[in-house]
């Protein structure tokens, strides 16, 4: 009778870690499910990654203070031509250069086009 019971504890206990792991198994399997749907509801809401997220803010972070720093440049540009702004300063018009159809400097453009006082072109002349 001994042995009896010896052999039906043997076998609860075998039961019970067969059953331990094929808990292991689902619990393994549902984890893996869960984590699967999770990152293709995550892909589908189109989120940004945490790398790619601090670098964007690290290269705002960069462009402000290079703004700030123009702006700084700027203001002084504007301080310094309104000082130079307040005397009498004049400019001389740039020298004017002959056209591709003039013949000297002081030649102004002929009045009529190619086609002469109509406009119109002969085909023939090309």
């Amino acid at each position: 009778m001994v042995q009896t019971t010896n052999r039906f504890f043997d076998e609860v206990a075998r039961l019970m870690n067969d059953a331990a792991g094929v808990a292991q198994g689902v619990r393994r399997e549902f984890e893996t499910l869960f984590r699967t749907q999770a990152e293709r509801w995550l892909r589908d809401l189109d989120l940004v990654k945490r790398e790619d997220f601090e670098a964007v803010k690290d290269m705002a972070r960069l462009a402000r203070e290079e703004n700030d720093a123009l702006k700084g440049r700027v203001a002084a540009l504007e301080a310094a031509v309104a000082k130079f702004g307040t005397e009498t300063t004049t400019f001389n018009a740039p020298p004017s250069y002959p056209s591709a159809g003039g013949t000297a400097m002081g030649d102004s453009f002929p009045s009529q086009g190619p086609g002469g006082p109509s406009g119109q072109i002969d085909p023939g002349t090309f």
